[in-house]
C-alpha cells in the first residue's frame, strides 16, 4: 500500500508493537513477548496490608531518573544478582546458541518491500550485527539463492560514526525511487535521525535534508520539499512527546526557517503528515492529527490551499485511495452529515476524494462490513484490486474487491487454510503483492498473489526449527464472570495427561485493538516445546481480534473485564487438568506487562512464575513519564477523579500487600526505552525487594522498546527467560526466589 504515513499514532505512541516479544520481520519470531473492581471480597481486603505510595511524593521518583547515576549504579546491582542466577544456570549456555542459530540463520525468509522492480530487504546475521540494506529484482528473489546488492552496510556506518545504529527504515520518492529518506535511531531509541540517501550514487547526500534525533517523522512532497514534524524541544512537543507542527522544508533553506502548514495542539497526541497515492497516478498530501489515542482529526493537505478536514468519524482509520476512491474502517457507528444512512461499527467504506475536494459532497460506500467474529486486517490497493485481509475467528482470509459504476464487488482468493495471514508489498501501481502465513507448528511461508487469478502459490519458507511430532493445537473457550466466552489457544503434547503437571506459560496482551494471533517462533518451540511444556495465547478483550467492539469492551473504567478475562482462562485451564498454578506462567510485554502485573496482585495464587516485560506498574503516574499521556484514552486518566480511583484500584505498583505470598516475578526493561518508561519496572522491583517479596529484575542497557538492539541481545533476553521459566515450571525444586 502506498500510503505512506510517517509514524501512525500506533507505530508512535504503542505498537506493534507494544510487545517486546516481536523480534524481526526475517524471522517473524514470537517469544510470546471479580467480585470487586479489586478482584478482592471485603473480607480479603481488611487481612491486607497494601504498601502506602503518594503519587505526589513517590520515594522511589529518583528511579524515574532514566540515566541518573544512582539509578543505572542500582539497575547494574540488579542485573548482577540476577545473572548470578540466570546466567550462571548450566542451561543458560545451550538456550543463548540455540536461540542464537535461530535467529542467525541464514534459511530466514527474506521479507522485504517492493518497488521499481526490487525487492528491498534489511538483513542481519552472524557476520552484520547492524545489518544490511539490500535489494535484489523481482525475479532473482523468486529463486533459492537470489543475488543481493548491497545498499547501505549499517555495521560500516556505526564503526564510521561510533554510535550504535539501529535501522529504523527508508521511505523513497515515488516514482524514480532515487532519493530515499533513512531512519536510524541511536541504540534503539523511537527518537531517530533523518538523513537523505541517493540510491545511484549509495551514498548520503551531500548538504541534503538531515533532521535533528527526534520522535516524528517526515513526508516527501516532491524531490526538493518536505513535510516535516519533529518533536525537537518542549515547545514542539505534545504532552505525550511527539510532535504537533507540521511544516515545509525547501531544499536549501535552514530547517528552523521550515514553513508551518498546519498546527494541533499540545494536547494532541501528535500530528503526522504523509503522502497517499492513489492508482490513478494521483499523489495527495493529508495528515493525521491525533486529538487522543483513538480519535483522529484527518486533514487533506491541499497544494496552494490551506488544510481541509476530511469528513470523517474520529474514531476512523484511513487504509488506501482505489480507483479514486478514499478507502478507511470506522470504529464507531457513524451517520455522515447530510445523510439518512447510517454505518456500522468496523465497517471499511469510501468515497471519491477528488469529488469531494473539488466540492465538498460525499457519496458514501460500503465495501466490507465484518461479522461478530471478524475483524479486518491488512488492506492495499494494488493497480487492479484493493486486497483485504479478513480474519475469520482468529484465522486468515484474504479478498479483493473492485470498484466500478456499480459499487463494490468482492471475490475469495485462495489462501492456505487455518493460518495466520499478513499481507505485503502492495502498491497501487503495480500488481504484485506478498502473502505471509504460519501457525504455531507450521514454520511462515511467503506466498506470491496471482490477482488476476484470485489464487496463491508459495515462493519460500523457513525450515522446520523445533520437532512437531506428537504437538497438537486446540481453540477452547474459558467464560468471563459476565458470561463473556473468550477463546484461547493451547499448544501440547498430543498424549498430555490431564492431570495439572504440565508446565504451562500463558501469554496475553489485552490492549489497544491489537490482534494475538497464532504464530510460529522457532525459539519458543526450540527452549518451551521440544523441552516439555504448553504454551497457551489468550484472545481476551482489549484486542482487536474480533473488531473495535471487542477492544472497546475493556477501556479506561472497563478494564478489569480484561483481567478477569485472563483470569477465567487460567481458572479454566486448571481445571480442566492442563496444568495447575504450580506449573503455570504468565508472560506479556508493555501494556501485557501490565496485564501480568495485575495477575501478580490480583490473583498470585494462580501462578509460579510471572513474567512483566517493559511494563506500565504505575497508573497513577504513568501519564508523566515519556510517552504515556497518549495512553489516557485507553487507561483513562489518574487525574479524573473517578478514573484516578479506578487506576489505583488496579495499578500493580500500588496493590502490593506487604504481607502476601506472591510467585516469583521475573521484571525486565530497557534503559534505552523511551516509550514506556524504565521506571515503571525500576520502582515495582525496588518496592518488592523493601517489601520481601521474590523478584528478578533485568534492565538492557541498550535495546529500545524491545528490550534489544540487535540479534545477539534476543537471544541473551530469551535464553534468560526461558532459564527463568524453566527453573520455576519445570524443576522439580524451584527456586523460592529472594528480595535484596
Amino acid at each position: 500500500m502506498r500510503l505512506r504515513i510517517a509514524m501512525s499514532v500506533a507505530a508512535a505512541a504503542l505498537l506493534a508493537a507494544c510487545n517486546p516479544s516481536t523480534e524481526t520481520a526475517d524471522e517473524a519470531e514470537n517469544t510470546e513477548m471479580t467480585e470487586a473492581e479489586t478482584g478482592t471480597t471485603e473480607t480479603e481486603t481488611a487481612e491486607r496490608d497494601i504498601v502506602a505510595i503518594d503519587p505526589q511524593n513517590d520515594p522511589r521518583v529518583w528511579l524515574e531518573e532514566v540515566e541518573g547515576e544512582r539509578a543505572l549504579e542500582w539497575a547494574s546491582g540488579q542485573n548482577e544478582r540476577t545473572f548470578a542466577r540466570l546466567r550462571d544456570d548450566p542451561r543458560f549456555e545451550e538456550f543463548y546458541q540455540q536461540a542464537l542459530e535461530i535467529y542467525q540463520s541464514e534459511d530466514r525468509i527474506p521479507y522485504g518491500s517492493y518497488r521499481d522492480g526490487y525487492i528491498y530487504n534489511f538483513w542481519q546475521d552472524a557476520n552484520n550485527t547492524h545489518g544490511l540494506w539490500r535489494r535484489t529484482t523481482l525475479e532473482s528473489y523468486e529463486t533459492d539463492s537470489p543475488e543481493w546488492e548491497v545498499i547501505l552496510d549499517l555495521d560500516a556506518l556505526s564503526e564510521e560514526e561510533g554510535v550504535n545504529w539501529v535501522w529504523r527504515g527508508a521511505d523513497c520518492l515515488s516514482p524514480d525511487n532515487v532519493r530515499c529518506m533513512i531512519t536510524l535511531s541511536d541504540g534503539g531509541r523511537d527518537a531517530a535521525h533523518r538523513r537523505e540517501f541517493d540510491m545511484e550514487t549509495r551514498s548520503f547526500v551531500e548538504d541534503g535534508f538531515v533532521t535533528p534525533e527526534a520522535k516524528g517523522g517526515v513526508a516527501w512532497v516532491d524531490r526538493d520539499t518536505l513535510l516535516v514534524m519533529l518533536a525537537t524541544s518542549p515547545e514542539t512537543s505534545t504532552e505525550s512527546g511527539y510532535p504537533y507542527i507540521v511544516r515545509r522544508w525547501e531544499r536549501g533553506t535552514p530547517l528552523e526557517d521550515a514553513v508551518e502548514v498546519l498546527r494541533g495542539d499540545t494536547t494532541d497526541v501528535g500530528v503526522w503528515a504523509f503522502r497517499n497515492e492513489g492508482t490513478d497516478g494521483e499523489v495527495h498530501m493529508m495528515a493525521s492529527e491525533a486529538n487522543t489515542f483513538y480519535d483522529t482529526t484527518w486533514w487533506a493537505l491541499p497544494e496552494g490551499r490551506d488544510p481541509v478536514q476530511l469528513p470523517l468519524p474520529s474514531k476512523s482509520s484511513l487504509q488506501s485511495i482505489y480507483d479514486g476512491q478514499l478507502v478507511f474502517t470506522i470504529e464507531e457507528e457513524w451517520s455522515p452529515e447530510g445523510s439518512d444512512e447510517t454505518f456500522p461499527q468496523g465497517a471499511l467504506l469510501s468515497f471519491n476524494y477528488q469529488d469531494w475536494l473539488d466540492s465538498g459532497d460525499i457519496a458514501v460506500e460500503t465495501v466490507f462490513v465484518a461479522g461478530e467474529r471478524e475483524s479486518i486486517g491488512g488492506v492495499g490497493a494494488t493497480a487492479s484490486a484493493l486486497l483485504v485481509q479478513i480474519d475469520a475467528n482468529v484465522v486468515g482470509g484474504l479478498s479483493a474487491f473492485t470498484h466500478g459504476g456499480d459499487g463494490w464487488t468482492r471475490e475469495e482468493i485462495d489462501t492456505p487454510e487455518n493460518m495466520t495471514l499478513g499481507l505485503t508489498g502492495t502498491s497501487p501501481d503495480h500488481d504484485v503483492a506478498f502473502l505471509n502465513a504460519e501457525g504455531f507448528l507450521t514454520p511462515d511461508s511467503l506466498y506470491r498473489v496471482n490477482i488476476a487469478e484470485r489464487t496463491t502459490s508459495p515462493l519460500k519458507s523457513t525450515p522446520q526449527r523445533f520437532d512437531t511430532e506428537g504437538l497438537v493445537v486446540e481453540q477452547r473457550e474459558a467464560q468471563s464472570p459476565d458470561g463473556t466466552m473468550i477463546p484461547y489457544f493451547v499448544v501440547r503434547r498430543e498424549d498430555t495427561v490431564m492431570d495439572g503437571t504440565t508446565p504451562t506459560l500463558l501469554y496475553a496482551y489485552g490492549g489497544f485493538q491489537v490482534s494475538i494471533t497464532p504464530s510460529y517462533s522457532g525459539v519458543r518451540g526450540r527452549l518451551w516445546l521440544d523441552n516439555g511444556g504448553a504454551y497457551v495465547v489468550a484472545n481476551i478483550r482489549g484486542g482487536g481480534e474480533f473488531g473495535p467492539a471487542w477492544h472497546q469492551a475493556g477501556l479506561t473504567m472497563n478494564r478489569q473485564r480484561i483481567y478477569d478475562d485472563l483470569i477465567a482462562v487460567a481458572e479454566d485451564m486448571i481445571d480442566t487438568g492442563l496444568t495447575s498454578p504450580r506449573h503455570l506462567g504468565v508472560y506479556g510485554g508493555s501494556n501485557g506487562g501490565l496485564l501480568t502485573g495485575v495477575m501478580y496482585t490480583q490473583r498470585p495464587d494462580l501462578w509460579n512464575a510471572v513474567v512483566s516485560a517493559v511494563p506500565l506498574l504505575d497508573m497513577l503516574r504513568f501519564d508523566r513519564l515519556l510517552a504515556g499521556a497518549s495512553w489516557v484514552g485507553e487507561y483513562g486518566s489518574p487525574s479524573n477523579p473517578d478514573e484516578g480511583a479506578f487506576l489505583q484500584s488496579i495499578s500493580p505498583y500500588h496493590n502490593v500487600d506487604a504481607n502476601g505470598d506472591y510467585p516469583e516475578i521475573y521484571l525486565f526493561t530497557s534503559t534505552a526505552d523511551d516509550r514506556v518508561h524504565p521506571g515503571h519496572a525500576r520502582k515495582f522491583a525496588h518496592l518488592l525487594s523493601e517489601t520481601g517479596h521474590p523478584y528478578l529484575y533485568y534492565e538492557n542497557m541498550e535495546g529500545g522498546h524491545s528490550a534489544a538492539a540487535n540479534l545477539p541481545e534476543l537471544a541473551r533476553r530469551d535464553a534468560m527467560l526461558y532459564v527463568f521459566l524453566t527453573q520455576k515450571l519445570m524443576d522439580e525444586d524451584a527456586p523460592e526466589g529472594s528480595a535484596e
